[in-house]
């Protein structure tokens, strides 16, 4: 198999298809078309082996997650994904691998109504790279740098499943039953985008971010780029039966919620005069989310407090996943 029978047969027959892309794959470059009043928002991603996955991962987890972690980006700007492009690296031409990971990536496509619309393979280390693109109003989008001292802190979701699970599936801890080994391990392999809960956030949050290096780093970046302060409550810290219920030493439990990543949950601040609104439309739609503390006016500095007492961890050194 060459590279053009492999894009052939497994990626140029996309499952859903747009009225704005105008000439998808299989051309020298895509053409697609930006609705009027709508800005464009773009971001790329890539998983290697070894490091954003393990080696015997399955083909259908690597899919899903790298559309996944590209979409959560989208998400955390308030965007409604359209179009990915992908770019494959694969040591070898195993069909079965291809046949198993395409069709995942078609699936998911289908489900979020995206469209491939280009991308390159080439041989080499197991990697993918995936550029998903999507639209905001201008008036409606979403970053990092507008929290103010006064506005609550939330997040959707549960914090630390995915980076326990990872070290489930390392040997590192041993979950309290095989249900709650399944449910780590499915939240490392298959994190959940919230694309709804972003654009339901539009003109509600002042600042968002979603969690992929760990909350206290990607809380982190929004102090920063606010100028601004976090008080963080450790012990609201939304922690699931399956994360709870394995890991019995609590600080451990606390370790996993703020600086394991890989959770893809949003982490938003929204003032008081929205709260009660957000809330009622975040439940409207059963997006669990959960107030874990407050912006504050003491710049660059998070404070941590469980059980309103003064808290820091012993263990740790980085507050989340470093890349270098």
């Amino acid at each position: 198999m060459n590279e053009f029978s492999l894009i052939r047969d497994y990626f140029s027959s996309p499952n859903y298809v747009r009225k704005d892309v105008i000439i998808g794959v299989g051309d020298d470059a895509a053409i697609t078309m930006v609705p009027p009043g709508q800005y464009l928002v773009t971001t790329t991603d890539t998983l290697l082996e070894g490091v954003h996955f393990l080696a015997d991962a399955t083909p259908q987890a690597i899919a899903h997650k790298a559309i996944a972690v590209n979409l959560s980006d989208l998400a955390a700007m308030g965007a409604e994904p359209s179009w990915i492009s992908l770019s494959l690296s694969l040591p070898n031409a195993d069909e079965k691998w291809i046949l198993a990971f395409s069709d995942e990536l078609k699936k998911l496509t289908e489900y979020f109504s995206i469209q491939l619309i280009g991308g390159d393979t080439v041989k080499g280390p197991l990697a993918v790279t995936i550029t998903a693109q999507g639209f905001v109003p201008p008036e409606s989008v979403l970053t990092r740098s507008g929290a103010q001292a006064g506005d609550w802190l939330f997040v959707t979701g549960t914090l630390g499943d995915a980076s326990a699970g990872l070290a489930v599936l390392q040997g590192k801890i041993e979950a309290a039953s095989s249900q709650y080994a399944e449910d780590l391990t499915t939240r490392h392999y298959f994190p959940t985008p919230r694309i709804l809960a972003g654009t339901t956030l539009r003109r509600i949050a002042t600042s968002c971010i979603d969690v992929s290096d760990g909350l206290l780093q990607d809380l982190g970046h929004i102090i920063k780029a606010s100028e601004v302060g976090a008080l963080v409550h450790l012990d609201k810290l939304p922690i699931s039966e399956a994360l709870g219920k394995s890991i019995s030493n609590l600080e451990q439990a606390l370790e996993f919620a703020c600086t394991g990543g890989d959770d893809y949950e949003l982490l938003f601040t929204v003032p008081e005069e929205q709260r009660v609104s957000m809330e009622s439309a975040m439940a409207s739609y059963n997006l669990p989310c959960t107030c874990i503390g407050q912006i504050t006016g003491a710049q660059g500095k998070i404070d941590l407090r469980l059980n309103e007492q003064p808290f820091s961890f012993a263990n740790i050194e980085e507050k989340g996943y470093l890349h270098f």
